[in-house]
């Protein structure tokens, strides 16, 4: 496998899948273009090299083939934006005769943007043909994707097979996050402490049953803190809670205890009478939640607590939030948990976030450049956590 900041890009046309699957207002305005900032430095590399540059991106879940509100055209002034103004030229297909003879006639320097792959069935079912035919437009391939990692799609992972090996890369985006990520599960210096809030615990279990190998300390906050306190015997009066997941929650604990892991719950929180930004509050113990209350925050000595873990610890992982940060009265405990996490990473931790909320949270906060990394792709850094093997990284690392 060649390295991306290796290879030189001189006369190559570099087919590069991106995630620019960004969300768009009812004008057609970006409103995050984060996806789209982290693939500009792999696209001027690329350019700087005096190669051209073929971007392929889903946006959307599009049903029924070509819409206008999924078309990629809306990215094209702020794509020209960030890359200083350069021309981007559009196919209005992804494949057939258009694509195939803009593709031809790119020069050095030059970028071409294909409409939403996802306007195809055949994207997302990893078709050989489509996935034939995408290639045919590129002298090498580079997956700059993590976000889609963890799919087998035609332009993710089934397209690798129409490239030799040395012409299959991982853009600057998708190293930085598979170094990262790869740091954290397989080079952690300890104390590891894994950070893991969220609603469910079923969304959570296989991460956490993962981390129960690699970490030293696990820190649940969030909703599906109250289905692990509930288990033990808490009174968690109307907080979120599985009932089918209390034998599950139990397990956890007891697994941990046998790995000689640390599992820290809220001791405190911070409750409300109603799922409102205008709720009545008052803290109270975790385990003593009076009925028709419900926990949406961690409370100040779970912050403490959480705080003291992470400043001691030398690899933090960061998954979930640790309450309700969208509304003000419920995002100090989030807020404290990004502050600590950025003191111990300026102590010389190595930190990462993960998942769509926390790098929200991060985002939010103004912490994202305090940190190590923050990884750009949800699904695929869960399942990544999860020790699953994901085919987008597979395509090219095979």
């Amino acid at each position: 496998m060649s390295t991306f900041s290796a290879y030189d890009f001189r006369n190559q046309k570099a087919l590069i899948r991106v995630d620019f699957n960004v969300p768009l207002n009812d004008k057609f305005e970006i409103t995050d273009d984060t996806r789209m900032r982290a693939a500009i430095p792999t696209i001027k590399k690329i350019l700087n090299d005096g190669g051209s540059v073929i971007l392929m991106s889903h946006l959307g879940r599009p049903k029924d083939g070509p819409t206008d509100k999924y078309s990629l055209k809306h990215l094209i002034p702020h794509l020209s934006e960030l890359l200083g103004g350069a021309r981007v030229f559009f196919a209005d297909d992804c494949i057939g005769e258009q694509a195939w003879l803009t593709a031809g006639m790119l020069r050095a320097g030059e970028v071409m943007l294909l409409e939403n792959l996802r306007f195809y069935k055949e994207e997302e079912k990893g078709n050989e043909e489509f996935a034939a035919k995408l290639a045919r437009l590129g002298d090498v391939w580079v997956n700059d994707a993590f976000g889609t990692a963890h799919r087998a799609h035609a332009s993710t992972a089934v397209i690798a097979k129409f490239f030799p090996a040395e012409k299959r890369l991982f853009g600057l985006l998708m190293e930085g996050e598979v170094t990262s990520a790869e740091k954290v599960l397989h080079a952690s210096e300890k104390p590891f402490v894994a950070i893991i809030g969220g609603a469910k615990v079923s969304d959570k279990i296989l991460i956490i049953e993962n981390l129960l190998e690699r970490a030293t300390d696990i820190i649940i906050g969030g909703g599906m803190a109250y289905t692990f306190i509930r288990a033990r015997g808490g009174k968690i009066g109307n907080s979120l809670c599985e009932e089918d997941r209390l034998q599950t929650a139990l397990d956890i604990l007891k697994l941990a205890k046998e790995k000689n892991v640390s599992i820290h719950l809220p001791e405190d929180s911070v409750i409300a009478d109603k799922f409102d930004a205008n709720a009545n509050t008052a803290v109270t113990p975790s385990d003593a939640i009076p009925d028709g209350w419900m926990g949406l925050d961690i409370g100040p000595k779970a912050e403490g607590i959480f705080s003291e873990v992470i400043r001691k610890s030398k690899t933090i992982l960061w998954n979930g939030p640790m309450g309700v940060f969208e509304m003000e009265k419920f995002q100090k405990g989030t807020k404290a948990i990004a502050v600590a996490i950025a003191e111990a990473t300026q102590a010389g931790s190595f930190s990462l976030v993960g998942g769509g909320d926390s790098v929200s949270a991060v985002n939010q906060f103004g912490f994202a450049d305090k940190v190590s990394y923050v990884s750009t792709g949800g699904g695929a850094m869960l399942e990544y956590f999860e020790g699953k093997v994901l085919p987008g990284i597979a395509a090219v690392q095979s």
